[in-house]
């Protein structure tokens, strides 16, 4: 059996669980049934991903008499699909696992399980589809399986809405994945019959690549649909609303993982299908991906709800990973084989960093949820002494997603910065004062991704409990914990041992990129050098090391010379002897520097203080409104256009006979000019 024939396999397993779910519906063994089941599929596809991978396997296609007459559905899995079938698989198995326990905690399983499957079904057929058709077919059916695991909470206005606008969001992005096959497929798949359906392959595509303009339009069609699914600015705003409404695996999978299957529908497109591009398409997709960096981060840094804190974390990510692939687009554009692999290879690295840690950080969102029942940081507080095992992984977590050595979010961005040092490379002037910028601006978002965590962990995790909530929760379960515990150790991992992955993905940037980093394995001490040692090098197992060393010389001087007398005297508390939990810093407090220095300018902050007058006993109020650009001056004004546009067309139902007869008369003589005139 082909290596292809074995995705389908497992693919049609999600099926079976997902209809096994359905049947099962609320009986009490239904929750550990789906997600055991889902785990071991999930398993499964990561080791075929990783055969495929390691193996070096040419690409299997296996075309199935059905879809299109006469041309049927084509799947293929090459290196690109199954890089993407590892990170989306391995996602899923954590998530089942965890679901294992968190599973028994929803309130509503029957409507969670039949859908669970069929998610996870879609987004492996998407990463297998090898023709227009069934990827787009693929593309709307996982669209639909997520669409119902956001709404699953119908009950709630705020589900409802999440719902809505994510419908909308995946249909935009649909129409513009659509208008990009038809640009690539050429003329001839306008034509109808067998001849018309063989240009939907992406075979036909690569072997009969578009003009220069149209591969141009193309790019950027793929953008904006595979953008609107990834999370990029400013097609971002379904994802802060579905992720926190979604339940917590759930939304594990919709952030870690489904975000990165718009990436993957991006250089599936771009970079295998429609031959090469041009220089300053990369230069676009560069822009993009540097200013959702920044934006993303910056609103994350201003959220209370610890799940839309995460969201919009991913968007800031997200960007990331774009302004990597938009170098090596460039790159190779310009014939540098070994910049564009560079760069290839940080932006793939990032997207298996970021579903690990992001994964980890929405498990540890929704034990803190499970055990205190509040997504609220202004809610919470003190957890590190009452969730000992969650604090220590979401520490990790938090640590990774802001780039900090030795663990595995550090190394992406490095690579990430390298390849933006080699942009003088580049013969275009504009690329080359264009990149540099978009390095700066990839500086400042690590720097607030830093107090963006600093703050989420500090407010939620120590100090004081703010409500007798956080003060009464209590550890998760088992199932839970190793599942983050398994995650946090992939990051540590990764963070110590890079080169294993960066060479993993060597046949990868070959296939895309002509090219390949050097062998790390084969770097001595188990160094990264991704150019060469004389330029620039990193060893995270050396950092860890001295790290480890150094906090146990830390703690062998305390044990040693600290004095064995126990002395108790009240701590330093800022000025403020008071118990009460109001002397602590809240998460709007923390922000408010950052929220001064940028509110007026991006997000038209307005700020409302309501001071009691002198005699007055009551407390004063504090409230401040941030309001996202794109609804600002995008999404906003369109709505009221529609809404305005749909008010004085409503007035057309109420007509007389006499004036719809006549709009038709007009109709039709309209319709008969220009026929007259086209001829």
């Amino acid at each position: 059996m082909s290596d292809v024939a074995i995705g389908l396999v497992c693919i049609a397993g999600f099926f079976g669980i997902g209809l096994s779910g359905a049947v099962l519906g609320r009986l009490r063994i239904a929750t550990p049934i789906v997600y055991g089941a889902s785990f071991v599929v999930a398993l499964a596809a990561v080791a075929l991903a990783l055969g495929v991978l390691l193996g070096e396997a040419p690409p299997s296609m296996v075309v199935l008499p059905i879809g299109l007459p006469g041309t049927g559905a084509h799947f293929r899995l090459d290196t690109l699909s199954a890089f993407f079938v590892l990170v989306v698989d391995l996602g899923a198995a954590a998530a089942s696992f965890y679901g294992i326990g968190y599973g028994r905690h929803e309130p509503e399983p029957a409507r969670v399980l039949p859908f669970y499957g069929a998610f996870l079904a879609g987004m492996n057929l998407v990463l297998l589809a090898a023709d227009a058709f069934t990827f787009l077919l693929s593309w709307e059916f996982m669209s639909l399986a997520s669409w119902a695991l956001v709404v699953v909470h119908h009950r709630e206005s705020a589900s409802i809405r999440a719902g809505l606008l994510y419908l909308l969001m995946a249909s935009f992005g649909t129409l513009c994945l659509l208008l990009a096959f038809g640009l690539l497929a050429g003329p001839g798949a306008a034509i109808g019959g067998t001849a018309g359906f063989d240009h939907l392959t992406f075979a036909h595509m690569r072997a009969s690549p578009p003009a220069e303009i149209f591969a141009a339009l193309a790019t950027v069609l793929a953008l904006l649909g595979a953008g609107s699914k990834a999370g990029l600015m400013p097609l971002h705003v379904w994802l802060p609303l579905a992720h926190p409404a979604a339940p917590s695996h759930v939304s594990a999978l919709l952030s870690g993982v489904m975000t990165k299957v718009g990436v993957y529908a991006f250089v599936r497109i771009v970079f295998d299908v429609a031959g090469n591009i041009d220089p300053w398409s990369g230069l676009v997709v560069v822009i993009a991906g540097g200013t959702t960096a920044v934006m993303g981060v910056l609103y994350a840094v201003m959220q209370r709800d610890l799940k839309r804190l995460l969201a919009y974390s991913t968007v800031e990510n997200v960007g990331i990973v774009f302004i990597g692939l938009g170098l090596a687009l460039a790159f190779r554009a310009a014939g540098q084989g070994p910049a564009a692999a560079l760069a290839l290879a940080a932006a793939f690295l990032h997207v298996l960093n970021h579903s690990l840690f992001k994964g980890l950080l929405f498990f540890g969102a929704g034990a803190v949820l499970t055990a205190t029942g509040e997504r609220d940081t202004e809610k919470l507080g003190g957890l590190v002494h009452t969730m000992p095992h969650t604090a220590v992984v979401v520490l990790i977590g938090c640590m990774s997603i802001a780039a900090l050595p030795p663990l595995n979010g550090f190394v992406s961005e490095w690579l990430t910065f390298q390849a933006i040092l080699m942009s003088p490379q580049l013969p275009q002037w504009g690329l080359k004062f264009a990149v540099p910028v978009v390095g700066a601006l990839l500086a400042l978002a690590a720097a607030l991704a830093g107090a963006c965590f600093v703050k989420a962990y500090g407010i939620v995790f120590l100090g004081r409990p703010r409500t007798p909530a956080a003060a009464g929760a209590h550890e998760v379960d088992g199932f839970s914990l190793a599942a983050m515990t398994a995650l946090a150790t992939l990051c540590v991992l990764i963070g110590i041992l890079p080169g294993v992955v960066i060479d993993m993905l060597a046949p990868l940037t070959r296939d895309l990129a002509g090219s390949a980093l050097p062998a790390q394995v084969e770097v001595p001490w188990l160094s990264v050098v991704p150019i060469a040692q004389s330029r620039s090098s990193y060893n995270g197992l050396v950092v860890f090391a001295f790290l480890f060393c150094a906090a146990l010389m830390a703690a062998l001087a305390v044990h040693r010379l600290a004095s064995k007398t126990t002395r108790k005297s009240p701590p330093w508390d800022c000025g403020y002897p008071l118990p009460s939990p109001r002397t602590q810093y809240s998460s709007a407090s923390f922000a408010m520097p950052i929220r001064r220095v940028f509110g007026s300018v991006v997000f038209g902050l307005t700020e409302r203080v309501d001071m009691p007058r002198p005699g007055d006993t009551r407390a004063g109020h504090f409230r401040y409104r941030l309001r996202d650009p794109a609804w600002r001056f995008a999404y906003g004004p369109l709505a009221r256009f529609v809404v305005r546009g749909a008010q004085h067309l409503n007035r057309l139902q109420f007509l007389t006979i006499r004036r719809y007869l006549a709009l038709v008369f007009a109709a039709l003589v309209v319709l008969m000019l220009v026929v007259a005139a086209w001829r």
